[in-house]
């Protein structure tokens, strides 16, 4: 039996944060990092302010993170994904 999580005053006030965090990125034309103990280790999705979703390989170079595109979500992935992290 799968286990139904609930979401406490805590997860809600974490979301908001999240939330207000990605709107102002996207005011700011810039991505969002989305972080997922999901995905293999060193990737990430990175959305961006016009929908798309990326995944992306992240690694250092020196002192500076690079990134590397991995392949684009498709758009029904990519709604996903904003579900399973709240983000729809």
């Amino acid at each position: 039996m799968a286990a139904i999580h609930k979401v406490t005053k805590k997860d809600e006030k974490y979301l908001f944060t999240i939330k207000k965090l990605r709107s102002r990125n996207f005011s700011r034309n810039l991505p969002f990092l989305i972080l997922s103990d999901k995905l293999p280790e060193g990737q990430v999705y990175r959305e961006f302010p016009d929908g798309h979703i990326e995944l992306q390989q992240v690694f250092s170079v020196g002192s500076k993170f690079e990134y590397k595109v991995l392949r684009t979500l498709p758009a029904s992935e990519a709604d996903k994904v904003r579900i399973v992290y709240g983000l729809f």
